[in-house]
This record gives structure tokens, C-alpha cells and sequence, in this order.
């Protein structure tokens, strides 16, 4: 702030005249021009600069109050700015124009916030910078136009926040970013509209907490959140406790090597995840205590080599989730204690040649799961310990060359089909299911199928005395 100078005698030689103001620092100096910018900015200002240029290309940063400013024309440049220190505020300031830029700015400390800010135009980049500590928030904040851009920016530590904003339009955009540690976070935002997009981005955080990129209790009804092509070598994304009534979210061709990627307690009644072509040779996918009644969950044509995709104590009462055309080669996809009472799991023509599909424990009530057309050369599908009460788990037209499906102390009181199924290797044991109610159904002449083990007490015929009724 200006200081008046104290009374004392008449100026001499080189010396500064009364009228002009002394400052203590030179913070001092940038916080009073940013000030005297900001007001001329605002909506009430009596000269409006807010149609102006203004350069703060390379400038150091450690305070700067542009609240309640206006952006309707021209451009604002922090570009290659340095912020260590302070709050720089853009809180409830209206873009519905104009471009402003953080390209290439260094965010080491401090704060820079967008607060309750509305977006009905223009555009806010931060495209290649870089962010070790410090914070970027735009909480709260309302996107119904315009676009914000960290493409290609480095995130080694800080926080970029969303938290509780709406999207009803508007792009997001951190495309070919790059997570190394810090924190995006779009917790309890609602998405109307709009599009945020993670194409390309590397996540490679691998400790706990580090490149993570939440969503956690965020509202999807419309609009789409985009990781084409990402890569996860470690790091986390959170949708955790997500509200699914509309909206994309996609992973298409995304290659998973470690990391994690976490939907549990999320509930979906509308809109579609979807994993198409995805690469699967580590890390982790877990829709763990998931609702599904309604939607799309899609793995058609992702390849698993490795890691883990966990339903585990989910509940599927509508809706569909699909794996058709997916490659199962190594990995695990882990159904256990999933309830069905309806909704339709379906591996269409999947290949199966390694790893675990496991249905452990599971409840069939209603619904379908179906491998029509699927070819097994190898790996596992358990069923061990599954109640099969009521819809359909179908295998028709699948091929058996290797491989094991299994039904140890499953219950059937509903039908398994293998109508049209060719068996020339690998094995389907139902030889230690608990209740025998309804037989699986065989093509032919009733014979039982090479590689098909029925419980002890079978016929040559494949008709078996079998287990009594365990009841439900």
C-alpha cells in the first residue's frame, strides 16, 4: 500500500518529490497496480478496461485481487508467469469473452481462484504449466460456455480443484497432461452439459494420493468425461459414490499397466462407461458395491492381459454390461458376491485363453449372463458357490479347446445352456454342485458331452441321480 512521506525539509538535489507516493517493497508496487487493473475490470467501474489487452507476461506472482472483474473482449496474459506465493483472485468474476492465458506459467506456491466465476464464453488457458505445489481452484464455479485448457500441462504436486461446480456446457480440457503426483478434483460437481476430456493424459503417480483425479459424489446426468487413449502406469481416478443418470464416461483405447481407476458405490440408472478396445496389462478397475439399474458398462474388444476389473458385491438390477469381443489372455474379472435380479452380462464371441472370470458366491435372481459364441482355449470361468434362481447363463454356440468352467457348490434352480456348444478340449465340471434341481441343457442324443464332468451317479447317458435338492 502507498505511505505518505513524513514531514521534514525542502527536497534537495536528486531528491523525490512530495507529491509522489513511497512503497515498502516491491510487492507493494505490483499489489497496487493489479488493484488499480482489477477495478477498472469490475462491472461498476466508472472507465471500463474490460474489452483492453493487459500483459503480465513473465511476472512474479505472490498477490492480485481481480474479483467480480468482467472479461468480455481482448486478452489477459500470465503467460511463463511465476506464482510461489499469495492468492491471486478471479472469484465471481463473469468470461463471456476474451482469452486468458496461463500458458507455460509455473504454479510453485500460492493460490490462484476462480470461485463462483461464470463461464458463458471466451477462454481461460494454462496449456504446459506446470504446478509442483501450490493450488487452482475453481469451486463452485458455473460453465456454460466457453472453454479451460491444461493441455499438455505437469502436474508433479499441488491441486487443481472443481469442487462443486456445474458444467452446463463448456470444455475442459487436459489432454495430453501429464500426472506425476498432485491432485484434479471435481468432488460433489454436477454435469449437465459439457465435456471434460483426459485424451492422452499419462498418469504415472504411484504412490497412494499422488496423480490422482477425483470425482468422488460428482452428479452425471448429461455431457461426457473423455479418457481416449490415456495411460495409466500408476496414479488413480475416483468416481467413487458417482451419480450415473446420463452422461459418457470413456476409457476408449486407454492402456492400463498399474494404477487404479475406482467407480465403487457409484449407482448408475442412465448414461454409459465404456472401455472400448481398452489394454489391460496391470493395475486395477473396481466398480466394488456398485448399483447398475439402468445403463451401459462396456469392455467390448479391451484386451486383458493382466491386472484386475472387480464387480465385487455389486448389484445389477438393470441395465447392461457388456465384454463382447474382449480378449482374455491373463487378469482377473472379478464378479464376486454380485447380486443379479436382472440386467445382462454378456461375453459375445470373448476369447478366453488365460486368466480368471469369477462368479464366486454370486446370486442369479433374474437377468442374464451370456458367453454365446465365446471360445475357450485356456484360463478360468468359476461359478463356485453361485445361486442360480432364476434368469439365464447361456453358452450357446461357445467353443471348448481348453480351459475350465466351473459350478463347485453352485445351485441350480434355473437353466444353464450349452445348446449348440462344441467341446474338443478343456473341461466344464459340475461334478461337486450342491443342488442339482435343473440339469444343464446338451445338444445331440442326450449323451453327455466329452470334457462336461456331471455329478457322481450319472448315467451313460449324461442323466444324473445326482445331489438331492438343497433347497435356497
Amino acid at each position: 500500500m502507498p505511505n505518505s512521506p513524513g514531514p521534514g525539509p525542502g527536497p534537495g538535489p536528486g531528491a523525490v518529490p512530495e507529491d509522489v507516493p513511497e512503497f515498502d517493497s516491491a510487492h507493494d508496487v505490483r499489489y497496487a497496480v493489479i488493484g488499480i487493473i482489477g477495478a477498472r475490470l469490475r462491472l461498476n467501474a466508472k472507465v471500463s478496461w474490460r474489452s483492453l489487452d493487459l500483459d503480465f507476461t513473465g511476472v512474479m506472482f505472490d498477490g492480485g485481487d481481480f474479483s467480480g472483474a468482467g472479461f468480455s473482449g481482448g486478452q489477459v496474459s500470465f503467460s511463463g508467469a511465476k506464482f510461489s506465493g499469495g492468492r491471486v483472485s478471479f472469484d465471481g468474476a463473469k468470461f463471456s469473452g476474451s482469452r486468458v492465458s496461463f500458458d507455460g506459467a509455473e504454479f510453485s506456491g500460492g493460490q490462484v481462484s476462480f470461485d463462483g466465476a461464470e463461464f458463458s464464453g471466451g477462454q481461460v488457458s494454462l496449456g504446459g504449466a506446470r504446478f509442483s505445489r501450490g493450488e487452482v481452484s475453481f469451486s463452485g464455479t458455473k460453465f456454460a460456455g466457453g472453454e479451460v485448457s491444461f493441455g499438455g500441462a505437469e502436474f508433479s504436486g499441488g491441486q487443481v480443484s472443481f469442487d462443486g461446480a456445474e458444467f452446463s456446457g463448456a470444455q475442459i480440457d487436459f489432454r495430453r497432461s501429464k500426472f506425476s503426483g498432485g491432485e484434479v478434483s471435481f468432488r460433489r460437481a454436477k454435469f449437465t452439459g459439457g465435456e471434460v476430456s483426459f485424451g492422452r493424459a499419462q498418469f504415472s503417480g504411484a504412490p497412494a494420493g499422488q496423480g490422482f483425479a477425483g470425482f468422488s459424489g460428482a452428479e452425471f446426468s448429461g455431457g461426457e468425461i473423455s479418457f481416449s487413449g490415456a495411460e495409466f502406469s500408476g496414479g488413480q481416478v475416483g468416481f467413487g459414490g458417482g451419480i450415473f443418470s446420463g452422461a459418457q464416461v470413456g476409457f476408449d483405447g486407454a492402456e492400463f499397466s498399474a494404477g487404479k481407476v475406482s467407480f465403487a458405490d457409484a449407482r448408475f440408472s442412465r448414461g454409459e462407461v465404456h472401455y472400448r478396445g481398452a489394454r489391460f496389462s496391470g493395475g486395477e478397475v473396481s466398480f466394488g458395491s456398485a448399483g447398475l439399474s439402468g445403463g451401459e458398462v462396456s469392455f467390448s474388444g479391451a484386451r486383458f492381459s493382466g491386472g484386475e476389473v472387480s464387480f465385487g458385491s455389486a448389484e445389477l438390477s438393470d441395465g447392461q454390461l457388456s465384454f463382447n469381443d474382449a480378449e482374455f489372455c491373463g487378469g482377473q474379472v472379478d464378479f464376486r458376491s454380485t447380486r443379479f435380479s436382472g440386467s445382462q452380462v454378456s461375453f459375445i464371441l470373448a476369447r478366453f485363453s488365460g486368466g480368471q472370470v469369477s462368479f464366486i458366491l454370486s446370486r442369479f435372481s433374474g437377468g442374464e449372463a451370456s458367453f454365446n459364441g465365446a471360445r475357450f482355449s485356456g484360463g478360468l470361468v468359476d461359478f463356485g458357490s453361485t445361486r442360480f434362481s432364476g434368469g439365464l447363463v447361456d453358452f450357446f454356440g461357445a467353443e471348448f479347446s481348453g480351459g475350465l468352467v466351473g459350478f463347485d457348490g453352485a445351485k441350480f434352480t434355473t437353466q444353464v445352456s450349452f445348446l449348440l456348444a462344441r467341446f474338443s478340449g478343456g473341461e466344464v465340471d459340475f461334478s461337486k454342485v450342491a443342488d442339482w434341481s435343473h440339469q444343464p441343457q446338451f445338444d445331440g442324443d442326450g449323451m453327455r458331452p466329452s470334457g462336461v464332468r456331471l455329478p457322481g451317479g450319472s448315467d451313460a447317458s449324461g442323466v444324473p441321480e445326482g445331489p438331492p435338492s438343497a433347497g435356497p
